[in-house]
């Protein structure tokens, strides 16, 4: 059995989407999998063991079409997105039956569950979602408890806390923790900001990593972290895969929807007010009081109910 999945672009997203996998999977008995999407999609699944061959998309047309007709006949094609781009790639794409996710079908359920409605409605089963895995195995160890914060977000501003209350509760943990400040390479404007306030409040055992990490990279580094503070954001889906210990910081988002996925020590941080979730990349109403209302207070106070490690 071949089959071909088109994955989702985002980080987070991928991620969420390994239950669905997984029983799509179990359905076909190891299959052969070939892989489609973005960078940061295919290197997440990339070392799964039913995973023999991974294309990266072109968002250009005539690209699109050149990897279509590329590819060989498949059994199977799966798409868990929903994009214009997607339905003309489905279109060249030969293979005897497609399904592809459409989001509007979808509503009002975890993540997880949608993608995995989707695949029990493409082959009529009721598979359960079972935990996040994308098959990844590391011998990285931190010689101390390590802290990991990731302050950004891709989906907008309005997600992002503020490095002053970010440093607040790293400044106060850097006595029992080593201190690892995440990002890609949009977000490093923000991490130098947290590494500033760091300095100035006298800490030495951190690093600001942001924009300097592959993806391999970061997720061994936040697979073997003892404690993660994080806004809504892909690295908290890796955070979850690994039953890492994790305050989750929620403003304009719906953390019914993109919360971690059966992390069991895992504790929200947010303020309920009447204007969230606005689901929006900036505040509408300018004064983005679902974040600026939370404070380091309401984070350390979180972090008492996980069960954390006292020592390595």
């Amino acid at each position: 059995m071949k089959l071909l999945i088109e994955l989702p672009t985002w980080l987070g997203d991928t991620v969420m989407a390994t239950p669905a996998i997984d029983n799509l999977i179990g359905h076909y008995n190891e299959p052969k999998i070939t892989l489609i999407g973005s960078s940061i999609s295919t290197e997440i699944l990339k070392n799964h063991p039913y995973v023999v061959k991974t294309y990266i998309l072109n968002r250009n047309y005539k690209e699109l079409y050149k990897t279509a007709n590329e590819l060989s006949y498949f059994d199977v094609f799966i798409s868990f997105r929903s994009s214009i781009r997607s339905r003309f790639m489905k279109f060249f794409v030969s293979s005897e039956k497609k399904y592809q996710f459409f989001h509007n079908n979808y509503q009002n359920h975890h993540q997880v569950e949608k993608y995995n409605d989707f695949i029990n409605d493409s082959l009529n089963t009721n598979y359960l979602a079972g935990r996040l895995n994308f098959h990844w195995k590391s011998s990285f160890t931190y010689k101390h408890l390590t802290l990991g914060i990731n302050p950004g977000s891709s989906f907008g501003s309005a997600k992002r806390w503020y490095p002053k209350e970010f440093a607040k509760v790293a400044i106060n943990l850097s006595n029992q923790y080593d201190i690892i400040i995440f990002g890609d390479s949009k977000e490093t404007q923000i991490a130098n900001d947290i590494e500033k306030l760091l300095i100035e409040g006298g800490v030495k055992n951190y690093q600001n990593l942001s924009g300097n990490t592959s993806i391999s990279e970061l997720i061994n580094l936040i697979s073997k972290l003892d404690l993660f503070i994080t806004c809504d954001s892909g690295p908290m889906h890796l955070a979850a895969t690994f039953q890492v210990p994790t305050v989750t910081i929620f403003g304009p988002t719906k953390d019914s929807e993109t919360s971690q996925w059966m992390n069991q020590n895992s504790v929200i941080v947010k303020k309920n007010l009447n204007c969230q979730p606005c689901m929006k990349r900036r505040c509408p109403l300018k004064h983005h009081q679902c974040m600026s209302m939370i404070k380091a207070e309401d984070v350390s106070k979180a972090i008492y109910n996980l069960d954390l490690k006292d020592e390595k």
